[in-house]
């Protein structure tokens, strides 16, 4: 049975030349704004983040902004682009983009039979979890997910 760690290493290799994406997390100061800085990097896969030495869960994707003030008709629309422009006050680029609300996923668990957020073992097959009903092959999906996104990556 092919692990689910393996599946993951040979991702890597195959992305290994595609850009990645910025990890943020929320950082709280006493004497500055809310900013959103910068944890990490990894590849977009779907509902999967892949990084260079982790596995997380897809959360709130946005692209950092400059804050200007304009006028807005829902509120959201206004707590989004205050979400843009913490990003861009904690350090990413115009447009940038950045993914906040991600989880670590515990591979090493589901290389062991058992699961991890969207990942589990389903018949014996590492498999991922990418909607309330659907389940696939975690190798298929990944395959899926590189030629859709990154086109020509490993090839």
């Amino acid at each position: 049975m092919t692990t689910a760690s393996a599946l993951f290493d040979a991702a890597r290799q195959r992305l290994a030349d595609a850009p990645k994406q910025g990890l943020g997390v929320a950082k709280v100061s006493r004497w500055r704004a809310l900013r959103i800085v910068r944890a990490g990097e990894a590849w977009h896969l779907g509902v999967l983040l892949l990084g260079d030495d982790g596995v997380y869960t897809t959360g709130e994707v946005l692209r950092a902004a400059e804050e200007v003030r304009r006028g807005y008709a829902a509120e959201s629309a206004r707590a989004r682009a205050d979400r843009r422009a913490q990003a861009r006050r904690g350090g990413f680029g115009e447009g940038e983009i950045v993914h906040v609300g991600w989880t670590a996923l515990d591979v090493a668990a589901v290389d062991a039979g058992g699961a991890s957020g969207p990942l589990l073992v389903a018949d014996g097959v590492p498999s991922v979890r990418w909607s309330a009903a659907g389940v696939m092959p975690l190798e298929v999906y990944l395959n899926e997910q590189i030629e859709l996104r990154y086109p020509g990556s490993g090839d």
